[in-house]
């Protein structure tokens, strides 16, 4: 997979002035809608940024969302409210357009969650300019299983919803965004995010932190990424035990382990949602760090477990791999818990497209 190396300028955020959404018609199996939270930055200075391209049919981009007013809510397509996020700022109204440097993009709503359109690269871009602007966040990689638990847990949902980024680890969410009309540009995993990410890392000098897995694997993942990437600066590497978060003293012992370190990068894999609310923690002690929820992606990068062949990722078929791989395990969560869902998710999608 090739990757781009180029640096893209970074324009400060600024929070604008929100005005009341329009209404929306959500998709069934839609929660209630969520938000990402409004980052604060200093004012922006100097000229203007460039007019953005023209939008679909049935959106508007930022520059006509300004001609309006700041922080109106921008019409999306057929009931989909849309967010307008800008080099200098956002403009609210609920799931839709966004911009990052060098390109616009749109937060759509899917599976009652929202989820980023964006590439694997334009990911690692956006994490790079926020590094070096000293901002911090955490990513997300939203699949199936993540959206049912979402759809039925308040708390799971703000836990998804409040990430900076969130980007669809799972074919059956961008087949349904596809459905829906808003489609996103490819599946971005956290097993192939670990991988990008160190290779940024060890391009800026920037040290990451292993968090997750059995005993010995996130050393191993650290030695093969390494090798992949000998400029590579791995700060630490830990294993907690699997009822660590169950007492206050677990989990602060492990949050102090991994604030000494001092990483600008952490991959915990530690299975939604256990990872999720440990990196909601640490992300107030270590603010200017990027976190990335990546499940199992610590054990691929070891090798400890194997990925299914490309073709069957592409297919959306990785399930079915990892279910032969892993039965006693997987078995009910794959085919009693998820599969209905996403039968009834894209069934959803569809008819929500028929209708329009």
């Amino acid at each position: 997979m090739t990757r781009s190396e180029t640096t893209t300028p970074h324009v400060p955020l600024q929070r604008l002035p929100e005005a009341p959404p329009q209404d929306a018609t959500p998709t069934p199996l839609d929660g209630p809608p969520c938000d990402p939270p409004l980052p604060d930055g200093p004012p922006v200075g100097g000229p203007p940024s460039a007019a953005p391209p023209e939008g679909r049919a049935g959106e508007r981009t930022a520059g006509q969302a300004e001609g309006r007013q700041a922080g109106a809510a921008s019409e999306g397509r057929a009931g989909v409210q849309v967010e307008v996020r800008r080099a200098s700022g956002w403009v609210t109204g609920g799931e839709g357009l966004r911009v990052v440097p060098g390109r616009w993009w749109e937060r759509v709503r899917v599976g009652g969650i929202g989820v980023d359109a964006l590439t694997e690269d334009e990911v690692v871009r956006w994490v790079e300019a926020e590094l070096e602007a000293g901002r911090g966040g955490r990513i997300v990689t939203p699949n199936v299983d993540i959206c049912r638990a979402a759809a039925t847990d308040p708390a799971l949902r703000e836990l998804v919803c409040t990430a900076e980024l969130a980007v669809t680890d799972g074919m059956p969410l961008v087949w349904a965004a596809r459905l829906l009309g808003t489609p996103v540009p490819e599946r971005v995993t956290g097993a192939d995010l670990i991988w990008s990410l160190s290779k940024l890392a060890a391009r800026r000098g920037w040290p990451v932190y292993l968090l997750g897995g059995p005993p010995g694997v996130a050393r191993r993942a650290a030695k093969e990424l390494t090798s992949c990437h000998p400029r590579l600066q791995v700060c630490g590497v830990h294993a907690p035990p699997y009822h660590f978060d169950t007492t206050p003293e677990g989990s602060a012992r492990v949050r102090r382990m991994v604030a000494a370190a001092r990483p600008r990068v952490v991959f915990v894999g530690l299975g939604f949602p256990r990872q999720d609310r440990l990196i909601a923690d640490l992300r107030e002690e270590l603010p200017e760090a990027w976190f990335v929820g990546c499940g199992a992606a610590i054990a691929f990068a070891a090798g400890t477990v194997s990925r299914a062949p490309e073709w069957m990722r592409r297919a959306g078929l990785e399930w079915a791999y990892r279910l032969g791989c892993e039965p006693g395990r997987l078995a009910r969560r794959y085919l009693v818990d998820d599969l209905p869902f996403a039968v009834r998710l894209l069934g959803s999608c569809l008819v929500s497209r028929l209708m329009r």
